[in-house]
């Protein structure tokens, strides 16, 4: 089949109308005055085509640009401030954003030293690794992070998911020293893991778990963080080391005769309600956001002074006892570097560092997006682990961004990174002065406090409209809820995963199809499922495929068409309507298309020549393709020697325009003045003016091996 294609002048078109006769074609195609050609791209060499794939993958936002035509002292100073952009941004700083920074830090501080206390817990640590992890791994941060917004800690999740995965490799309990080597031994691979990924510019690799995976992923790690912290808002002893629902919710049962204590629940319950209250005004209220950030402090220093007055720790009240006094010890010592460990602490790093990425990552984009600041992706993927790796030689386990502290951050009026040095300094005096005063803070306060700070991880409303817009979204949200919720946290990941890789592999393999119809009153053609009140033009099946066309998806596009056509064949059989002349396919959405998809086309046409042979010359095939398919064709069919005119159609404006622009490049005589390969009523969008809107009409022909020819149609 060849392609060929005209424009008319303003003359013809003023004259032309609608409908173009034979008699009056051979005056129009002498005035045609306009062919508008497409021009090919240049040839470029194999080297120069890959290195340019090379940097459009890996170097899209052009890191290097700002060292373009720099002298070298110059390129040595931007290189230093793209490692450490404080020394870019600190040039600027003053007292007003440092003021700003300060009432920030000592909010954000405020809220996360009880929550630090907490989340080692969760991470089966001691108390005070969790205070560790929030003095050095902030710091280091600080200068070379490029958020302005993000505040640097342990968080839930990953203290969970450290928890979790450590235990079933070493018992905290038996052997704690051993636990806490291979906690740093994890913390150094998730730093090499997140450090990787930004130098080598393969942070997109994060993106393939979907945004509904994430919230699925979320909420099951919220559920099993409350419940996992029954233990200490009961008063439990002795707890299972499950965290599916079933086991806890069977330990918890089972100890209720004997093992719940009555005082504790008092306190965990009766200081729940202030945290939830406090929570409930500052989300009414957004001036009075410092409320919930400062009442996990007060609500440790009530319970702290009301254990102390009254003795309640002899009476079956769970407290804190001892927190080590001091700074960071050196840990690097402590890392295995050999050993059985080695391999185990690698593989638990990998995913620990991935899920702290993903959402420092998603927190960092958000108040980027908020405050309208560019954020670099894979700068932040080696600020988080640089910090985790010096973290891990500093006694820290996995940190990263909080969006509780964020966002309380983030409310509090911070200006730069200088409000997590703030908070900082607030926890090494902690460390250093004040941590002998948590000594009788009971333990249900600090199961309170991870409570209400974990239900902000249960977005329901982004589980709503997750069902509302794709329902194959809302199935990987779904199980990834309920892998974590009923088996475990790496179960739920696992799942999360999977699901998302199997959406991806889905839309490439199963492209969409979509049958077109025509708006009444209107020359715009769309989805017949989207628009119910689409009719089909009698005679005419539209198609429109909707993505590239790839060797993973040919054969069932090829199929898919097929199926189409054959549906209705049956469809119009039964209603007694015409039968189908014309089979176009849109293929204006495609965007790539390679040899694979080709052949399956050619395989297409051959398919129809067969069954136009069976139906008598009553079906023809057409693309309306962008330039690289029409190309094809025209470069690898020869002209037809005889043409005859098979119709006239009526198709959507917009699919002639793409239907020209495509083959106007190969335009050319077909050796017969009365037989234009087709015509339509309108210029080209890019060359001349539209004298007149309305139906844009093709005469359609058709390569014959003989004299034969239908009779014109004029199909609407």
């Amino acid at each position: 089949m060849s392609v060929m294609a005209y424009s008319t002048d303003e003359q013809a078109e003023t004259t032309g109308a609608d409908s173009i006769s034979p008699s009056s074609s051979h005056h129009q195609t002498h005035a045609m005055a306009y062919v508008h050609k497409v021009g090919l791209p240049p040839k470029q060499d194999l080297f120069k085509e890959f290195k340019a794939t090379v940097k459009e993958t890996f170097f899209a936002d052009d890191p290097l640009r700002s060292f373009k035509d720099q002298p070298k002292s110059r390129k040595f100073i931007l290189g230093i401030q793209a490692i450490f952009p404080i020394l870019e941004w600190g040039r600027h700083y003053n007292l007003t954003k440092f003021r700003g920074d300060l009432i920030a830090g000592l909010t954000i501080a405020s809220l996360c030293i009880p929550q630090d206390i907490g989340y080692a817990k969760l991470a089966y640590m001691d108390p005070e690794y969790g205070l560790y992890s929030s003095f050095v791994p902030p710091l280091i941060y600080a200068f070379m992070g490029s958020s302005r917004d993000i505040a640097i800690g342990p968080v839930a999740v990953v203290s969970l998911l450290l928890g979790s995965l450590l235990q079933e490799v070493i018992d905290p309990f038996k052997n704690p020293v051993e636990y806490r080597q291979l906690a740093f031994t994890a913390t150094f691979f998730a730093g090499i893991t997140q450090a990787a990924l930004g130098i080598l510019r393969l942070g997109f690799l994060i993106d393939f778990l979907s945004h509904a995976a994430i919230v699925g992923f979320m909420g099951g790690a919220a559920i099993t963080i409350a419940l996992q912290q029954l233990k200490g808002f009961l008063g439990i002893k002795h707890f299972t080391k499950k965290t599916d629902i079933t086991s806890v919710m069977k330990s918890v049962i089972s100890s209720a005769e004997h093992g719940w204590n009555w005082q504790t629940i008092v306190i965990g319950a009766c200081f729940l309600s202030f945290l939830l209250t406090a929570k409930y005004i500052g989300k009414r209220n957004k001036k009075l956001f410092w409320v919930p950030a400062i009442a996990p402090l007060i609500s440790v220093v009530l319970s702290t002074l009301f254990v102390f007055l009254t003795h309640a720790e002899k009476k079956g009240v769970s407290i804190v006892n001892h927190i080590e006094k001091g700074i960071n010890p050196p840990s690097a010592d402590q890392i295995f570097f050999s050993g059985p460990f080695l391999t185990k602490g690698f593989r638990i790093g990998v995913v620990a560092g991935m899920i702290a990425l993903t959402e420092a990552t998603a927190i960092g984009r958000t108040f980027a997006a908020m405050k309208d600041y560019q954020l670099d992706g894979n700068k932040e993927m080696v600020a988080l682990g640089a910090m985790n790796i010096v973290g891990s030689m500093t006694s820290c386990y996995v940190a990263t961004g909080s969006f509780s502290r964020s966002a309380v951050n983030y409310m509090a009026g911070c200006q730069t990174a200088v409000s997590n040095i703030v908070m900082s300094c607030v926890v090494f005096l902690t460390l250093q002065f004040i941590t002998p005063l948590f000594k009788y803070t009971p333990n249900a306060i600090l199961a309170a406090i991870i409570i209400s700070a974990v239900i902000g991880l249960l977005d329901f409303e982004a589980v709503v409209l997750i069902w509302k817009i794709d329902k194959f979204d809302f199935v990987a949200c779904m199980g990834a809820f309920f892998g974590v919720v009923f088996s475990s946290v790496e179960i739920g990941l696992l799942i999360a995963v999977c699901i998302s890789f199997a959406k991806i592999l889905l839309q490439v393999t199963r492209p969409r199809t979509a049958l077109l119809g025509k708006i009444p009153r209107t020359t715009v053609y769309r989805n017949t499922q989207q628009y119910p009140d689409a009719t089909k033009v009698s005679g005419v099946l539209i198609v429109r495929v909707d993505s590239a066309i790839y060797f993973s998806n040919s054969n069932y596009v090829r199929e898919r068409l097929l199926r189409w056509l054959t549906d209705e064949e049956e469809r119009v059989k039964a209603e007694n309507q015409p039968r189908i002349q014309f089979l176009v396919v849109d293929l204006s959405p495609v965007t790539d298309i390679d040899t694979s998809g080709i052949h399956a086309l050619e395989e297409l046409n051959s398919s129809l020549k067969k069954r136009d042979v069976q139906v008598k010359n009553t079906i023809r095939f057409y693309f309306i393709c962008l330039g690289f398919l029409a190309s094809f064709f025209n470069k690898t069919r020869p002209a037809p020697k005889k043409w005859s005119k098979v119709g006239e159609i009526c198709l959507p404006e917009e699919l002639v325009f793409s239907w020209y622009a495509a083959c106007s490049g190969e335009s050319r005589s077909c050796g017969d003045p009365q037989a234009p390969c087709f015509k339509f009523c309108k210029f080209d969008r890019r060359g001349q003016n539209l004298p007149h809107r309305g139906r844009c009409c093709i005469i359609l022909l058709s390569q014959t091996s003989g004299s034969t020819s239908l009779t014109p149609t004029k199909l609407k």
